[in-house]
């Protein structure tokens, strides 16, 4: 025992010596990669600056911003657990890697450590032609019949929580209700119903919520895969939601068989059409089409939660946030919507009336890009891409196009909430339309930007209609924060009061049992 404790005593110094030399080559290598990028000179081992970006991630991230403002080059440089990273502030450079992904370039990942969490059957991880076919099959998700038929849902569900909202609010008396949680809530029973409507019974929407809520806790911590942390239970929960939509699938299969069934929720539409191509393919002797098992289908319906889910609740919290401190434009909309619709109509909005709401509609898409939700989306570099002349973006580093930075570059008086300039005569979102990246750009851009637009136009239209509704005024209130998606500081807390005389009666939604 003597001897071999002896023995490591001897050895001790060659395993620090060790030590330092592969912490000195990591530096190197970040040194190597970074050359004159603007970015830290120096970072911890591993770890890199991945405790800030956890702890605070709008310091961190701002921090970049200014980085990258510092020079001319339009990026800036990090490391975060092992990974070099690349933070893109420059529009054009952001499109040049929007328009890029394919495997000699670059890889959408939607998140750092995405494919471990959100799975193989992703539409995010997709290229080439099998992406191509898969974005026309899901065309006819997005029709303006499906739309319409959507958009009865969402003004059902939306109703039922703002009675919520307001009854909440008046229980608490003088205190204010944050909006983040229940916002989410909303979207998430919004997003359950418009995609797979009847398929999805209460109980089941109790659990789809819990794991959800583990998902969304899962995303903001360390890819650390070890029993009872945050991220197993998180890629555990996505097995379990892919599973439960898989089957919500099988369900609408067998039902659109049926003869003078019409679609009443996403899948159905899908599946309508996903069935027509089964058959003539069974007709013709060959296999089933890619992309139409049950299981698959409900990773791809996944990919959809996840991007309608969150990102719809930061935009309804900025929505509220900024009508509150620009009364004049609340005015202008609460003035169009009464003219178009009323609440003592007991009517649903229309498609059409909709359509109609040019102001709102220019407001909706102004909170988009003053505060758009998703501010960077991560790509993996699959290869050495010549990012500039003189700057070589290297195999393996993640690259994040900063949408946000890109809102604030071109526009009249960007740093201003200013709806007027997506009116006709001014049409800033065609004018400088390479600067509106909210909703991505290139092969990938979101395939269901108009749902999301028409869902929050349909919240600012019954929100200002049925609630009278102030702001919880306080020190950073409306300062940005990252949950994944920004949201403002204090969750936005409000207090609500009923506007109108007296709720519209919506139809009811069946669900399974």
């Amino acid at each position: 025992m003597a001897i071999f404790s002896f023995a490591l005593t001897g050895l001790t110094p060659y395993f620090i010596s060790i030590i330092l030399f592969l912490l000195l080559c990591e530096q190197i290598s970040y040194l190597r990669k970074k050359r004159f990028a603007p970015g830290p000179s120096l970072v911890l081992p591993f770890l890199g600056n991945a405790i800030s970006l956890v702890t605070s991630p709008t310091k961190f991230w701002d921090v970049q911003s200014s980085l990258a403002k510092s020079s001319h080059l339009g990026f800036s440089a990090n490391y975060i657990i092992g990974k070099f990273i690349l933070f893109i502030r420059d529009t054009e450079l952001s499109h040049k890697i929007f328009s890029n992904v394919r495997p000699d370039a670059f890889l959408l990942v939607g998140h750092p450590f995405g494919k471990k969490l959100f799975g193989e059957h992703n539409l995010i991880y997709m290229m080439g032609q099998q992406h191509k076919d898969l974005r026309r099959r899901i065309a006819p998700n997005f029709t303006p019949k499906a739309l319409s038929t959507y958009t009865a849902l969402q003004q059902i569900i939306i109703l039922k929580h703002l009675k919520m909202w307001e009854k909440l609010s008046s229980e608490k008396g003088p205190d204010p209700i944050p909006l983040r949680v229940m916002a989410r809530d909303m979207n998430l029973e919004t997003s359950q119903t418009v995609f797979v409507g009847p398929y999805l019974g209460l109980e089941a929407r109790e659990r789809f919520k819990h794991d959800y809520f583990l998902f969304n806790v899962g995303l903001m911590k360390l890819p650390i895969d070890l029993p009872g942390t945050a991220f197993r239970n998180a890629r555990l929960a996505v097995d379990r939601l892919v599973k439960t939509l898989g089957r919500c699938t099988e369900h609408s299969k067998k039902r659109m068989t049926e003869e003078g069934e019409e679609p009443s929720c996403l899948i159905d539409f899908w599946m309508q059409d996903a069935l027509r191509e089964i058959a003539e393919a069974k007709a013709a002797g060959n296999p089933p089409p890619p992309c139409s098992d049950d299981d698959e289908i409900g990773g791809y319906l996944f990919d959809f939660l996840f991007a309608a889910q969150d990102a719809s609740t930061s935009s309804l919290l900025w929505a509220v946030t900024l009508l509150d401190s620009h009364p004049e434009v609340l005015s202008k909309v609460r003035e169009e919507v009464a003219g178009i619709w009323s609440p003592e109509s007991n009517d649903l909005i229309t498609a059409e009336q909709l359509r109609e709401m040019k102001y709102t509609q220019a407001v909706a898409r102004e909170v988009v890009r003053f505060r758009p939700p998703a501010t960077l989306v991560p790509h993996i570099a699959a290869v050495d891409y010549p990012l500039t002349e003189s700057y070589t973006i290297p195999k393996g580093c993640i690259v994040f196009p900063s949408t946000y930075e890109s809102s604030f570059q071109g526009f009249t008086e960007a740093d201003r909430f200013d709806p007027g300039r997506f009116s006709e005569e001014r049409q800033e979102d065609q004018i400088f339309k390479r600067n509106f990246l909210a909703f991505g750009a290139g092969a990938h851009q979101c395939v269901g930007q108009r749902y999301a637009l028409n869902h929050l136009v349909l919240f600012i239209a019954l929100f200002v209609s049925l609630m009278d509704f102030k702001r919880h005024r306080s020190d950073g209130c409306d300062d940005i924060t990252y949950v994944p998606t920004i949201c403002p500081k204090d969750d936005c807390k409000v207090y609500l009061m009923r506007r109108c005389t007296h709720y519209p009666s919506f139809p009811s939604i069946e669900l399974s049992k």
